[in-house]
């Protein structure tokens, strides 16, 4: 308020010099006491407007707070989208590490399968899918065929879906883009399908799961499908 009572004076000021002016205009005054009167009056005049200007700029810029209703928001995890909020209520979750090791898993299981190590396969993948690939396996083994499965790396790997069943078993589907070299060679080492010189982009969408009061840090690839 102190900066609007200093303008409210100095226009008082204004006023009282512009009367003294107009008096001394009705007593005739000299050429030399008009143009000292007019000269106060203007400078007061542009202090007022040089004051009004500075106050305006070092104004302080409004401070937008958040209201009650959005804090609460942040706090109860209305703003998550549903995935987010599948994930948060699994004890300890960090999704940049499950991803992390999403990605070795893929990289794992892929690569066992190729070699057919169920072996491996039999600690990463769950008992259903186990035996589709086993099925698989034991077909191009009677067809004398054999696979290799270069992984080059990744463009990407997201998770897109999450849901926590009424057994309180958690699914976690992500989705991998990555880019391998895939070849299948008949009993004469042959290449019969793909090319060596050829890096294939594929899309593979995975599915994990685990029980939610489980404390193994492990999870079961449950199903597998390309996109």
């Amino acid at each position: 308020m102190t900066h609007y009572l200093d303008i409210i004076i100095l226009l008082l000021v204004v006023i009282l010099l512009f009367q003294k002016l107009r008096s001394l205009l009705g007593t005739r005054p000299t050429e030399t006491e008009k143009k000292i009167a007019e000269e106060k009056a203007a400078k007061i005049f542009d202090m007022i407007v040089a004051k009004t200007a500075e106050e305006k700029n070092t104004s302080p810029a409004p401070v937008i707070e958040a209201s009650a209703v959005d804090v609460e928001k942040t706090a109860d995890n209305t703003t998550l989208g549903d995935t987010d909020k599948v994930l948060a209520q699994i004890p300890g979750f960090n999704k940049e590490k499950f991803l992390n090791n999403a990605k070795k898993a893929f990289e794992m299981i892929i690569t066992s399968f190729s070699k057919g190590d169920t072996e491996t396969l039999e600690m990463l993948v769950s008992k259903d899918l186990i035996k589709k690939f086993q099925n698989i396996l034991e077909q191009r083994h009677s067809d004398g065929i054999t696979a290799e499965t270069d992984l080059i790396g990744f463009d990407s790997a997201e998770i897109t879906h999450a849901q926590i069943n009424k057994e309180n078993i958690i699914s976690i589907t992500v989705k991998f883009i990555s880019e391998q070299v895939n070849l299948l060679k008949n009993k004469e080492g042959e290449i019969i399908e793909g090319d060596e010189q050829y890096i294939q982009n594929i899309t593979d969408v995975w599915t994990f799961e685990k029980a939610l009061t489980s404390t193994s840090p492990n999870w079961l690839l449950t199903s597998t499908k390309k996109s």
